[in-house]
């Protein structure tokens, strides 16, 4: 595997991690990457000086014969097995593995301490609800997660999945009472899914200074070009998340993506990366089965696109904002 440059690093609001602004998604561990093949990916993505990675509990719950936690236990065996939990920024998530789902505080206790063991650790860097619990109160919820923190178990909190209302209230209460405020939100953001994070959500993260973790980055691999034809497709372990979104509108994104990327010598789903972060947003969250697909998803963090390049992109992705 190609080295590829990478952007300098970048620290998270109101924190003192300061990270690559690339977050690796670590749902592929146990699921489409087994423990080896996801020490590689690991690996290759410390060496080339990434740090961020992001899990969740509920992965990969939706693999047959899985109930979650897979991905936590593998990458708990790669601290242990490569001593360096304290170089890396750790993100995991509570609320949506299936024997643990919701946020009432018993579950959310729970759901902590399991998930520190699977990842062989005693503290989360950041810990994010993963979707809300409308059977808890946002100012319930709020010191539940404020308790978390002063427990010393968690560093920073973010949200995920969250109505527009429910997260803005969630940021508003635990700033009134002085409780810990979220210090990242975790957007479903992307060249296909614009609307919702550009109207809704990126207001919010401006207004209380939040760093922004858009997951779906390249859209279940859509984005990176390979998928054209729904015969692509076949095979395909994300065949489900991929064959409704793969309609005209999509791969006229897709090829104005490729055309970009070929003026700049890059590979589409760098500038897919590259877009987001021109679009304001932090570190944006890809996951890469292999270690092969890493080197594309780095250079798009030192991939500078021209304002020709965000104007064309924007106008290819029109139909999805």
């Amino acid at each position: 595997m190609t080295s590829a440059p990478t952007a300098s690093l970048t620290r998270l609001p109101r924190t003192d991690l300061e990270v690559l602004p690339l977050n690796l998604g670590g749902n592929t561990f146990g699921w489409t990457s087994d423990r080896e093949t996801s020490f590689a990916v690991l690996d290759a993505f410390v060496a080339a000086g990434g740090s961020f990675i992001d899990t969740a509990d509920a992965y990969a719950a939706w693999a047959e014969g899985s109930e979650g936690g897979d991905s936590e236990t593998v990458l708990g065996e790669w601290f242990e097995a490569r001593g360096n939990r304290e170089e890396i920024v750790l993100a995991t998530k509570v609320g949506a593995k299936p024997s643990r789902t919701g946020l009432s505080a018993a579950n959310v206790e729970a759901a902590l301490d399991e998930s520190l063991e699977r990842l062989r650790t005693d503290r989360i860097d950041l810990y994010y609800a993963h979707y809300d619990d409308e059977e808890v109160s946002i100012e319930e919820q709020v010191r539940i997660a404020d308790g978390l923190v002063r427990s010393g178990r968690v560093r920073h909190l973010g949200l995920s999945n969250f109505s527009p209302e429910r997260m803005r209230e969630w940021f508003e209460v635990a700033t009134r009472e002085g409780l810990t405020v979220p210090v990242a939100i975790q957007p479903h953001y992307n060249l296909l899914a614009r609307a919702a994070y550009e109207k809704d959500y990126a207001p919010i993260a401006r207004e209380f200074d939040a760093a922004v973790m858009p997951y779906f980055s390249l859209a279940s691999g859509l984005l990176t070009g390979k998928y054209r034809t729904k015969e692509d497709l076949e095979g395909r372990a994300r065949k489900g998340m991929v064959e409704d979104n793969l309609t005209e509108d999509a791969l006229a994104v897709v090829d104005v993506l490729t055309e970009v990327a070929a003026t700049h010598d890059a590979e589409p789903a760098s500038v897919a990366i590259a877009w987001l972060l021109a679009k304001g947003t932090t570190a944006p969250i890809a996951s890469a089965s292999t270690p092969e697909q890493l080197p594309a998803l780095l250079a798009g963090t030192a991939l500078e696109l021209s304002a020709q390049d965000v104007a064309a992109l924007d106008e290819a992705s029109a139909p999805f904002a």
